[in-house]
């Protein structure tokens, strides 16, 4: 183990990698991954939220904490209808990692049911983590697999699952998620976007984990996909005080809001924003609360589009980190979501 994650929460099938890599800033991992280096071949340097940030995050925690409750305990009746009495979690790291141990645990103080958890890499324009299925099949049936993330933002998630998961014809590669505006998950708490706390933080809200990686010099054959461990943040660790301030709750849920979604209708919204603003790689397009949040934390926003510039009790945290940013903010007429991130597009800068 490595991370902060406690031992009986996951069972982290990643290769450590800390010391290996040297984290690039954001304009040079940006103009890399425009120019054709993919993603994964880099790692960031991790965003340290100011203190107006993070008075936004557990004010943003606080408010959410009982819809996210709620959105946990909906999954998991899901899961545990389909599944049954041996549930073998995925989550798909590092997002859906703080969400699948909140999925065991409602599991195992409501249900008689042995949930094991373990999280793996999944890589857009990759596909997963072969080496961890084979591990976690070895393991366990196929029919008691269940894959987790924590939202949906255009559905490329799912996509990549769907078809990485094509090589293990015997495992459902459908994705259970607190949130799925998309329209794309096979099971969801909502299809509401609200937002989930942890997509305003990145390691310190991950057991100290950085975002999955893969090169060859690095990630041998036989390997998991790697992360690095983010030590030196120990005194900033909140992944457990996340996970504690939604499990408070478990006993008092309020009633949740899942008004039905047309599905995939995610990505026809996705298609009618690159259209209008002209934009013609649809990876530019980060739609979502969640996605919006991590354009602002990780990459380098053109603009950020909103449903209305006066919503603080949904948008509060984005407005404070798009003003951080230097991020102009557009009120866009947006069906499935209530925000929408647009990342600069820097080949002819």
């Amino acid at each position: 183990m490595f991370g902060t994650y406690k031992a009986q929460d996951v069972t982290i099938l990643l290769k450590d990698i800390s010391g290996l890599v040297e984290p690039l800033g954001t304009r040079e991992r940006e103009k890399l991954i425009q120019s054709g280096r993919h993603y994964s071949e880099m790692l960031p340097i991790e965003y340290e939220p100011s203190e107006k940030y993070l008075q936004a995050y557990f004010y943003a925690l606080n408010r959410y904490s009982k819809i996210t409750a709620a959105a946990v305990a909906n999954v998991a009746e899901k899961i545990f209808l389909d599944k049954g009495k041996k549930i073998a979690l995925v989550s798909l790291a590092r997002a859906g990692t703080p969400i699948g141990i909140l999925i065991k645990h409602y599991l195992e103080r409501k249900f008689p049911c042995a949930v094991t958890h373990y999280t793996i890499s999944i890589i857009r324009g990759i596909g997963i983590d072969k080496n961890a299925v084979n591990f976690i099949l070895q393991r366990h049936k196929p029919e008691e697999i269940q894959f987790v993330d924590g939202w949906t933002g255009k559905g490329a998630i799912q996509r990549e699952l769907n078809k990485a998961i094509e090589d293990f014809p015997e495992v459902n590669a459908g994705l259970a998620v607190l949130s799925d505006p998309a329209g794309v998950a096979d099971k969801c708490g909502t299809h509401e976007d609200f937002l989930i706390a942890s997509s305003c933080l990145n390691s310190t809200v991950s057991g100290l984990l950085s975002r999955t990686f893969l090169r060859n010099d690095i990630i041998g054959a036989e390997d998991f996909h790697g992360a690095a461990f983010y030590s030196e943040l120990a005194d900033k660790d909140l992944t457990y005080q996340f996970i504690n301030a939604i499990e408070k709750h478990f006993d008092d849920l309020p009633e949740i809001k899942n008004s039905a979604v047309e599905m995939n209708s995610g990505l026809a919204e996705v298609k009618k924003i690159a259209a209008d603003f002209k934009i013609a790689d649809i990876n530019l397009i980060k739609p979502s609360i969640g996605e919006a949040t991590r354009v602002l934390l990780r990459r380098l926003p053109w603009k950020i589009l909103v449903h209305s510039l006066h919503d603080e009790k949904h948008l509060g945290h984005l407005y404070q980190l798009a003003k951080e940013k230097g991020a102009p903010l557009e009120v866009y007429p947006l069906k499935n979501y209530k925000a929408c991130g647009l990342i600069q597009r820097l080949a002819d800068n």
